[in-house]
């Protein structure tokens, strides 16, 4: 008897499906670990924390780094997920042949408030694997923000970070790449967030 499986997209074959068409910005799909997966609707709390930290970090940043928003990069594990916000190294017109690979990337951080348990495992397990080495998790609920760094492989051969640490919104954290700088954590928590 033959077994059921699910179809398994590589890289190149869900572009393809983007170029002709079978899938659009209005899908909110995305690719992880070969499967497309739907992504889940965004409420105002996490819109208003990700508008006020990609204007923190240009404002922070400058021209130093690449701030991305909600746009893809591309993983070795047949992923192209798209992060919520990424600082990736360069200039943008360096990605106009490719999305960022995990040696551009600096940071990666999700926005959490509905998708908390998806991003502190399907997420956070993805990021270790391609070696990302700071993923961090704001935690709109918890009004905390969580940050990752070291990523592993355990014994039972699955990915994660070694190092978690955790920051409340009324303190400041280094940037990855710029320790110099600091992102002041209270703007990104919006009151109705802890609504």
């Amino acid at each position: 008897m033959n077994a059921v499986t699910p179809k398994r997209f590589t890289i190149a074959e869900y572009h393809q499906l983007i170029e002709l068409g079978f899938l659009t910005e209005a899908n909110h799909i995305e690719l992880i670990r070969g499967e497309l997966i739907q992504m889940t609707a965004k409420g105002t709390p996490h819109i208003v924390c990700s508008s006020i930290l990609c204007r923190q970090l240009n404002r922070l940043l400058g021209d130093q780094a690449v701030i991305r928003g909600q746009d893809p990069i591309t993983l070795p594990n047949q992923s192209e997920p798209e992060p919520d916000v990424v600082i990736a190294r360069g200039r943008d017109e360096d990605y106009l042949a490719h999305h960022p690979y995990p040696e551009d990337i600096l940071l990666v951080i999700e926005i959490s408030d509905k998708t908390i348990d998806y991003d502190q495992t399907i997420k956070l397990s993805l990021y270790g694997e391609a070696r990302i080495y700071y993923y961090w998790i704001v935690n709109l609920p918890a009004r905390k923000l969580e940050r990752h760094s070291q990523p592993y492989q355990n014994a039972q051969n699955k990915f994660s970070y070694l190092s978690k640490e955790i920051f409340l919104s009324n303190q400041s954290v280094a940037i990855p790449g710029f320790e110099d700088i600091l992102l002041d954590l209270n703007r990104l928590f919006p009151e109705s967030a802890s609504e």
